[in-house]
């Protein structure tokens, strides 16, 4: 089987060589599930677009999240103190 990667037009991996997984098994530097890293080699552009549009969405999830987070903590630190 060719190495997709190397194919061009290919569309390419997110990883950004940052491989830390937070609880739910979701990579904090690509934010892709184990499934989606390990099966990145044997899919398609289709299901790479897929992947990465999925990425998107969590990232997106995170930093909404850390924003939530960091805005509570703004609003509430003189009464942590």
């Amino acid at each position: 089987m060719e190495d997709l990667n190397r194919l061009p037009g290919s569309v390419p991996s997110p990883c950004v060589r940052n491989c830390c997984l937070d609880d739910q098994d979701i990579c904090l530097g690509c934010y892709r599930t184990i499934s989606e890293i390990t099966g990145w080699s044997g899919a398609d552009n289709h299901q790479r677009n897929e992947i990465l549009a999925r990425c998107q969405q969590r990232r997106e999830q995170r930093r909404r999240g850390a924003n939530k987070q960091h805005s509570w903590l703004h609003k509430n630190i003189n009464k942590i103190k």
